[in-house]
């Protein structure tokens, strides 16, 4: 039985920031952030908008009233929950309108954890291939205003349903994963930012992948000649890039070219957007599905994927016929219509973030979003839907 990607939606906010013009504020050489680490815009999230509605208006672009129906399981990975106890999922599934006869989760480990979602959800498929499971990656990084990790920021989600006979990937069975406990990254209960220790997390990432790439490597028999691609969690565009130049550093620089050509493909969304967390990834794949010129059915796609903490996870999947047919298209589109605010402006709504308080009424009117963050009454989070 074929399982795996059968549709694929994304999702975030109408705002960004330049880079350009953050690193000249920042009194930085704007090629530190433009080609150092390979982002171009950065998505600025409202206090409007959340892990929760992220989550549901990435839904909202990919599923049908047929979806609904087959959908009995719902993960959602995110480190920017909302709650310490009730799961992202449960307020995401009943904004969608989806059935009460499911399952609801969060899943938590950093950056990794839509791909936790994905294995798991392909396990449920296996047994119960007439349904349905909606798994989406959704955060809001967050570093701090001035801090060295603030142009790695972004926001946004990736939501996908797994299915049997996928329309457009299906996943293979081989997988290697690796885990350690470290502390290159880490957010404690009482903060809204992250703490990283930046260039031992970057090495840790690279040590991560030549791990689980040789050991799937060793475990399956396949070699790189045997991918058409090879995707990453792309924390900022120029970490991806360091870990192809290890994976092809062995070949004909010939060949080689073919594997840059992909990855410029698929960074293309991610430079416009920034960090996703654990949409990072699927954002990627997104981005090489509807730009890459050269893909074809039945091409292997190789993923890695990795979130701080440590846990690094590869795998493959075999693109699928009229895989194209079966995307939305919307990406381009969403991220052209955005509105570019300020430094000035970026700042005034990274500091208005809708945190701990009791109660508070936020002004939706200028956000376009189908699914928005109202507000807070007696520390209780209030949604609606457009």
């Amino acid at each position: 039985m074929k399982i795996g990607i059968d549709k694929i939606g994304f999702y975030t906010s109408h705002l960004y920031v330049d880079m350009a013009k953050l690193a000249k504020k920042r009194n930085e050489d704007p090629n530190k952030y433009l080609i150092g680490i390979g982002q171009e815009k950065m998505a600025v999230i409202p206090p409007t908008q959340d892990a929760v509605t992220l989550a549901a208006n990435a839904a909202d672009t990919i599923l049908t009233e047929e979806d609904k129906e087959k959908i009995d399981l719902v993960l959602v990975a995110t480190e920017s929950g909302v709650d310490n106890s009730k799961s992202s999922a449960a307020y995401v599934s009943e904004l969608l309108g989806l059935k009460h006869n499911i399952r609801t989760l969060e899943l938590k480990q950093a950056c990794y954890a839509a791909t936790a979602g994905i294995q798991l959800a392909k396990g449920h498929i296996s047994l119960n291939p007439h349904k349905k499971a909606l798994v989406i990656g959704t955060d809001i990084a967050r570093y701090g205003l001035k801090t060295p990790g603030e142009p790695t920021q972004g926001g946004g989600a990736v939501a996908m349903v797994i299915s049997a006979d996928p329309a457009v990937l299906a996943l293979e069975d081989a997988s290697s994963y690796y885990a350690k406990d470290i502390m290159d990254f880490w957010r404690p209960l009482s903060q809204t930012e992250a703490m990283v220790d930046g260039k031992y997390s970057a090495n840790v990432y690279l040590e991560f992948f030549e791990q689980v790439f040789h050991d799937f490597q060793e475990q399956t028999g396949l070699t790189l000649r045997d991918f058409t691609a090879l995707l990453f969690h792309l924390p900022y565009t120029k970490q991806g890039l360091k870990a192809l130049r290890l994976a092809v550093e062995n070949i004909d620089p010939t060949q080689a070219t073919k594997y840059f050509n992909e990855f410029e493909a698929s960074r293309k969304y991610n430079k416009l957007t920034g960090n996703l967390y654990t949409g990072s990834l699927y954002l990627s794949l997104l981005s090489l599905l509807e730009n890459s010129d050269n893909l074809q059915a039945g091409d292997r796609l190789g993923l890695f994927s990795y979130g701080s903490g440590a846990q690094g996870e590869f795998f493959s999947g075999i693109l699928q016929e009229n895989y194209r047919q079966h995307l939305t298209n919307k990406t381009t589109s969403l991220l052209n219509k955005r509105q570019e605010v300020s430094v000035a402006e970026y700042e005034k709504l990274f500091n208005s973030v809708l945190t701990n308080e009791k109660n508070r009424t936020l002004d939706t009117t200028s956000d376009p979003a189908t699914y928005v963050l109202t507000g807070i009454k007696d520390f209780k989070r209030q949604y609606q839907k457009k």
